[in-house]
C-alpha cells in the first residue's frame, strides 16, 4: 500500500492505479476474493483512525466491490463542536497502518492528510449544509456536526475520485445525509452502507468504547439490549417500539438523548404504519456518548 498525505502525492498514486488497469486489462489484483471479479475501479473508506475490526470490515466490503481501494484517516475538526472530544480523540497512525497492511495490495492508498492540508485557509468559510436533516436527532446535540461531516466526506470524494464508498451501518444518520447530499448535487458516485459489526455480546464497535470504564463498558450493552427489546415489540406499533427501548436503556445509562423510530430519510414514524422502519438511539455513560440503530418491521 502507499501512504499520502497531500494532494500532490495521492494523485500520483490514483494515477498508478489507473495506469495498472490499463495495462493488466482490468484483472482483480492478488487481494481480492477467490473467483471475484470486481465491478468498480475504485472504493473509498473514510474513517477518522483509531481503526477496531468494524473499519476493518468496511476495507473489506470495499476490497469486495472494486479494483483498487483508497482509505483516509483524518480526524475532521469541522465535525467537532465546543466542549467536545475533538483533542482526545484517538489518534495511532503506525497501528492503523499496521492493521490495514494485511488487508491492501500494493497500488492500494492510505490518505492521511494534515489539518493544514485539508484546510490550508483554516476552517473554510463555504461548507455544505445537510439542510433539515442535521438539525434533528444527532444533528440537534450536535449543532453543526453534519455539516462539517458532509464538508470533509465532499471534499474527500472530490480527492479521490471513487466510484463507490462504504460507510457503516452505525452511524445511519450520518449515511443518510451523505445519500441525500450525493443525490441532491449530482454526484458521480454510489454509496454502500455495511453492516454494524458488533462485540460478542452485543455493543456496537466504535473507536469511542475506549473512553468507558470497566463499569460503563458493562452497563453500555444495554444500547443494543433496548434494540432487541424494541424489534420484540414491534407488533404492537411505534409507540411500543419506543417504549420497550426507553424501558430497558434508560436505568443503566447516565443519560438518554434521544430514541426515536423513524423511515430512510429520517422523518418521525408516526403510530399505525406498518413495514420498514429504523430505530435509532444515543445515550451517555459518563464522560462518554454511544450510538446504535437497527431496522424494525411494524406489524409483525
Amino acid at each position: 500500500m502507499r501512504v499520502v498525505h497531500d494532494q500532490a502525492a495521492l494523485t500520483e498514486a490514483l494515477a498508478a492505479q489507473t495506469t495498472r488497469q490499463q495495462g493488466s486489462g482490468s484483472q482483480p489484483s492478488g487481494h481480492q476474493p477467490s473467483g471475484h471479479q470486481p465491478s468498480e475501479h475504485r472504493a473509498v473508506v473514510m474513517t477518522m483512525g483509531a481503526l477496531h475490526v468494524g473499519h476493518l470490515a468496511l476495507v473489506r466490503r470495499a476490497r469486495e466491490l472494486a479494483e483498487h481501494v483508497v482509505v483516509t484517516i483524518f480526524v475532521n475538526p469541522l465535525q467537532f463542536g465546543e466542549g467536545e472530544d475533538l483533542d482526545r480523540y484517538p489518534r495511532d497512525l503506525a497501528a492503523d497502518l499496521a492493521a490495514l497492511e494485511p488487508l491492501l495490495a500494493p497500488d492500494d492508498v492510505v490518505l492521511a492528510p494534515s489539518a493544514r492540508e485539508m484546510y490550508p485557509r483554516g476552517a473554510p468559510s463555504t461548507r455544505v449544509s445537510a439542510g433539515p436533516l442535521g438539525e434533528v436527532l444527532e444533528g440537534a446535540v450536535r449543532p453543526g456536526h453534519f455539516d462539517g461531516m458532509l464538508t470533509v466526506v465532499l471534499k474527500l470524494l472530490h480527492r479521490t475520485r471513487p466510484d463507490v464508498a462504504v460507510f457503516g451501518a452505525k452511524d445511519a444518520q450520518q449515511v443518510a445525509a451523505i445519500r441525500a447530499m450525493v443525490r441532491d448535487l449530482d454526484l458521480d458516485v454510489e454509496i454502500v452502507e455495511a453492516p454494524t459489526v458488533r462485540e460478542t455480546d452485543g455493543l456496537a464497535l466504535s473507536s469511542r468504547n475506549a473512553y468507558l470504564s470497566p463499569q460503563e463498558r458493562q452497563r453500555a450493552v444495554s444500547l443494543s439490549r433496548a434494540l432487541t427489546a424494541a424489534q420484540h415489540a414491534a407488533e404492537g406499533g411505534a409507540r411500543a417500539v419506543v417504549d420497550a427501548a426507553l424501558a430497558v436503556l434508560t436505568p443503566e445509562v447516565d443519560a438518554v438523548d434521544y430514541v426515536a423510530l423513524v423511515d430512510e430519510d429520517f422523518v418521525p414514524v408516526p403510530e399505525g404504519a406498518s413495514g420498514l422502519a429504523r430505530l435509532v438511539l444515543a445515550a451517555r455513560l459518563g464522560g462518554t456518548r454511544l450510538l446504535d440503530n437497527a431496522e424494525v418491521v411494524l406489524g409483525r
